[in-house]
């Protein structure tokens, strides 16, 4: 099948020349040759449409359409349309997938080896994406395409996502002419804090808002309209939904529709799913169910409570997948709609990586607190099971459900050495040009293989240079041979895979494979040494789900991988190791740079919204003050003057019904409050919060004090306070507290009715006397 369009190729060189005309310039336009304008750059003839739909952390084993308990009509439709493809593989972790989606180069490469939040100051970890790592939007749009980005933008270094800028590495920098969505790891899905371009969208108003019913109504309507206004030029729409990461939130309405339908527990849920997926042929007849990686419990060991918690965290996260899944087949509607639909390419990639087992053995209301190092417990989750799901949680299922939704695999996200992290389904569909309706595919496939299969179906070719900036070679293979060729050998011969020290390699039908820290366990020893992993070895094409190690059996294959994945780490900058944890999220320790710079002072005004944490002063682990100058009509005034954070733990200083109020939230765990005895008068008054810290280490306690002009109304102690981060999404705001509350004895946004001048935070390194 000829899938290259008509035309020998475009410029190596972008952007193409400026402009210049080429006729008779004489001293009129009277004596000149006809005057001629420079025109629009015309994609080549033939090029297909592009939705690219990315889901986030994503079991092999989660969806009907590969087997799993969660229906997935959308999907089913695509495949029974186009192809399926299950040797499709990720990097374990989204920032690292999503830079190699969008730039056709491994993570390392593209100096992502971790979420941004975890950026250390090395090349392969900096998690700046490097100018000679062009986008395939930046491409594609410079080719006459038209390019949006919907949803998750986790590609942007924090200490850029700021008011102040730079814009260059926000989703309209790195060639996407219209962006919709958040920057970040995950989202809110009751409240998010969403950007349009580069302006922060309103909170809406619509008491059934959900986001991910948002965003697709964002993609919909871009789509009709661009090919409204240009019905000939084709489209590159890439949408990257929050679900199924955590927070699992999800309307009622489905989440009623699992009742009941896994109580049957986790190790139930991977046999049956095995046995469905041997029925589809997604996996091959002979295909073992692996042993459940070590540390989980068996489902039958737990206490009937645990059960009933743990059912009920599974019933939550179907619908957050079931609900997704109909939201993109929305998107593909509207797409079908439109007049040229054959010619649309659609991947439909169900996963960044594998299920996350970050919400611990025991499960979790609020993510937030793995990642500051602390473990929660069942019977606390217990309390509140009636309302996982909604808005007062940031709910994550066990790590146990997690190894049940990546059946029939080992281990889960983060694990990049075995398929659990990194084996993602993957579906096609191009009417125009894949006739063998509802195939299987089963060539070997890494997620940097996308941008090169792009390129040759779209007749474009990659460009050596690209806005100034020599390129790197892409480093993915195209797969475009195998829309056509079910049999054909795979392209793709060796690829590493690195993360947190987890270790893999692949090559020639091999996998070795080198575990390092289990995901739910986010404290890692200082004395590890990747010198004392113990490697394993499958040999692939008799073993699907690495059931078998053959490390004993094979000591030189073993040995040869080995040595060549050093080879490889060493070309593509995933050197030096570091198996650093929790300690890593702290920008702080890490040096990372900050718009703070040595400051300790700030002065914010009203309007400040959604200040993300890389541009405030650091005030954890230290003293600090809050000062804020305002002006209340009368004594029933009331509203946010300045928060950090939201309901996943941050602070906030506040009037209720004219009494000053400081609430200090805890990682959803507590939120002691100190609150003034009296309303403030009429006029103009002094709030100030200080936090005298006692020292000794990371959260420890200390003592608050509340006052206005300058008279303690209230004080009292925090015995432990955040170590490592206030939010994982949500920054400062002065005037209202946009995004989630940070406690619930308000109503969001909660404007601030009175006038603040100015509101000034000060910290205090060392321990004031």
């Amino acid at each position: 099948m000829k899938v290259k369009t008509e035309l020998p190729g475009t410029p190596e060189i972008l952007p193409q020349p400026d402009f210049h005309f080429r006729g008779e310039v004489g001293r009129t336009y009277q004596d000149s040759d006809p005057a001629q304008f420079p025109q629009p750059v015309q994609p080549p003839k033939g090029a297909p449409n592009v939705v690219l739909i990315l889901l986030d952390d994503v079991g092999f084993g989660q969806f009907s359409t590969f087997g799993g308990g969660v229906p997935s009509p959308t999907m089913d439709r695509l495949a029974a349309e186009g192809l399926r493809y299950n040797h499709f593989h990720t990097t374990a972790l989204c920032s690292p997938t999503r830079a190699a989606l969008i730039t056709g180069r491994n993570h390392h490469s593209a100096s992502f080896a971790g979420i941004t939040e975890l950026a250390t100051g090395y090349d392969g970890y900096c998690c700046v994406l490097p100018r000679s790592c062009g986008t395939v939007g930046e491409v594609l749009r410079q080719n006459g395409y038209m390019t949006a980005w919907i949803g998750k933008n986790h590609n942007t270094p924090t200490w850029e996502l700021s008011a102040a800028g730079p814009y260059d590495r926000w989703a309209n920098g790195l060639g996407f002419d219209y962006f919709y969505g958040f920057n970040a790891g995950d989202m809110n899905h009751w409240n998010p804090l969403l950007f349009e371009n580069r302006d922060l969208v309103p909170a809406s108003d619509d008491p059934d808002y959900h986001l991910t019913e948002d965003l697709a109504d964002k993609a919909i309507a871009w789509v009709r309209k661009v090919k409204s206004i240009a019905p000939d030029k084709p489209y590159f729409l890439y949408v990257a939904p929050g679900a199924t990461h955590a927070p699992h939130q999800a309307p009622q309405s489905w989440i009623d529709q699992f009742k009941g339908k896994f109580d049957h527990g986790w190790d139930a849920y991977r046999e049956q799913t095995l046995a469905r997926q041997k029925k589809l042929g997604v996996v091959p007849d002979d295909t073992d169910l692996t042993e459940r990686s070590r540390g989980l419990p068996a489902w039958d060991s737990l206490e009937p409570d645990q059960q009933r918690l743990y059912a009920r965290m599974m019933e939550v996260f179907a619908a957050y997948g079931a609900q997704v899944d109909a939201a993109m087949g929305r998107v593909i509607d509207a797409v079908k709609a439109l007049p040229d639909a054959d010619n649309t390419l659609i991947i439909y990639i169900a996963g960044d990586n594998g299920s996350s087992a970050e919400g611990g053995l025991e499960g979790s209301l609020n993510e937030n607190l793995f990642f500051n190092g602390f473990p929660e417990k069942w019977e606390d989750n217990l309390k509140v099971i009636d309302e996982l799901g909604g808005p007062k949680h940031f709910n994550h299922f066990p790590s146990s459900w997690a190894h049940a939704m990546n059946t029939p695999f080992q281990w889960t996200k983060q694990v990049a050495s075995h398929f659990g992290g990194t084996r993602n389904p993957m579906i096609i569909s191009w009417p125009a040009q894949i006739k063998d309706k509802g195939g299987l595919r089963e060539q070997f496939l890494h997620v940097i293989d996308i941008v090169p299969t792009l390129y040759e179906v779209c007749g474009v070719t990659a460009p050596r240079e690209l806005n100034g900036v020599q390129q790197k070679d892409i480093e993915g293979v195209s797969f475009a041979f195998s829309f056509d060729q079910a049999d054909a050998e795979s392209r793709r011969r060796t690829q590493y895979f690195e993360l947190g020290c987890n270790r893999g390699l692949y090559h020639d039908g091999w996998m070795a494979s080198a575990p390092s820290f289990a995901p739910w366990e986010p404290n890692r020893a200082d004395d590890w040494t990747p010198d004392k992993q113990v490697w394993e070895l499958y040999k692939l094409d008799e073993d699907f789900s690495q059931a078998h190690d053959l490390a004993e059996q094979n000591p030189d294959k073993l040995r040869q991988l080995q040595d060549l994945w050093w080879a490889e780490a060493s070309r593509y900058s995933v050197l030096p190791l570091d198996w650093r944890g929790t300690i890593r999220m702290n920008a702080e320790a890490m040096g990372r740079p900050s718009l703070v710079g040595d400051r300790t002072r700030a002065t914010y005004y009203p309007g400040m919204l959604a200040l993300p944490d890389a541009a405030c002063l650091p005030m954890l682990n230290k003293s600090w003050t809050i000062t804020a100058a305002i002006e209340v009509a009368d004594d029933t005034a009331e509203g946010m003057i300045i928060t950090h954070g939201g309901s996943e733990g941050g602070y906030g200083l506040y009037l209720k019904a004219g009494r000053p109020t400081f609430v200090y939230n805890y990682l959803g765990v507590e939120r002691p409050s100190f609150s003034g005895d009296t309303p403030l008068g009429k006029g103009k008054a002094t709030l100030g919060v200080r936090f005298d810290y006692d020292g000794g280490g990371m959260g420890k306690g200390g003592t608050v004090t509340l006052t206005v002009d300058g008279a303690t109304v209230a004080s009292g102690r925090l015995e432990r306070t955040v170590p490592i981060q206030f939010s994982i999404t949500e920054g400062l705001d002065v005037g209202m507290d946009n995004g989630s509350a940070v406690d619930w004895t308000y109503r969001l946004p909660f404007h601030f009715t009175g006038r603040i001048e100015e509101v000034t935070v000060e910290v205090f390194p060392e321990k004031r006397a």
